[in-house]
């Protein structure tokens, strides 16, 4: 089978967060969530959901993972028991600076705009920069934790880097992506989680937030993950894409869903 040229990537969406990226000789995964369906996950101070979908691909089926890119530890629905069995086997996880002391075993934690690189034999290197989250409403830090996206970039990208949004609201320190990362590929966290014990506020982005980013950052695709698969969400994709369906067409145009589970090539 001839390599695949350094500027596609084929991305798998397993469900929720979790995306398997294979570019430019690695193979890369994201926010590992691989539990059945059925269990209820506690987030803390009263919040708690339910996973309603099994993963479309299973830990055996998954294949060897060079790179786990975390964006927080602390969440049922970002990293699950199975998940979490599954970091000692990957090269590197990649993750917040308390999530990293948390799980260590030589995880590597960055704050915001900070850059580690992965280097493999044969491969080219791929620079991992960490960019913000806020994971809530103002003031929520120190009760939601930390949380943060990544950039990722490596040769031969002909529109830019590939940017995981991370569960976010939409924000100050996020929308500093739009000015400091040209991106090509964006996968965008969604869902516009609340909770009922806290009423009104927001922490995820919803679909109207996400035109507001996307129409700053312009990437050339965006792809919405973090939208399905668990009772919190509560933006579901058909809500969604009619939001999308009204955007201006620089935004519109742009989206791309992906079928869960099945191996889809996109340019970056």
């Amino acid at each position: 089978m001839r390599p695949r040229p350094a500027d596609v990537v084929r991305l798998t969406h397993i469900g929720g967060p979790t995306v398997l990226i294979e570019a430019a000789g690695w193979r890369l995964l994201t926010d590992p969530t691989f539990d059945p369906a059925g269990r209820s996950y506690a987030f803390g101070w009263g919040t708690s959901s339910r996973k309603l979908a099994d993963p479309a691909v299973t830990v055996d089926a998954l294949g060897p993972v060079d790179a786990v890119l975390l964006t927080h530890d602390h969440h049922g629905d970002n990293l699950d028991e199975t998940g979490r069995r599954l970091l000692p086997s990957a090269g590197t996880v990649v993750t917040t600076a308390s999530g990293a002391a948390r799980i260590g075993g030589g995880a590597v934690g960055l704050a915001p705009w900070v850059t580690t690189t992965l280097e493999g034999d044969g491969r080219p290197s791929i620079e991992v920069t960490a960019t913000p989250c806020r994971h809530g409403p103002p003031l929520s830090r120190p009760i939601v934790g930390d949380v943060v996206g990544f950039a990722l970039r490596w040769p031969g990208q002909r529109h830019g880097a590939l940017w995981i949004s991370g569960d976010t609201v939409l924000y100050g320190g996020v929308q500093q992506v739009a000015g400091r990362v040209p991106v090509g590929l964006a996968l965008v966290h969604l869902g516009g989680v609340r909770f009922p014990v806290t009423g009104p506020f927001r922490y995820t982005m919803t679909a109207r937030d996400a035109v507001k980013l996307l129409g700053a950052v312009r990437p050339q695709t965006a792809v919405p993950v973090h939208y399905e698969g668990w009772k919190h969400f509560q933006q579901s994709r058909s809500v969604i894409e009619e939001e999308f369906a009204a955007a201006p067409p620089e935004v519109r145009d742009r989206i791309r869903w992906l079928p869960i589970g099945t191996p889809t090539e996109l340019e970056t």
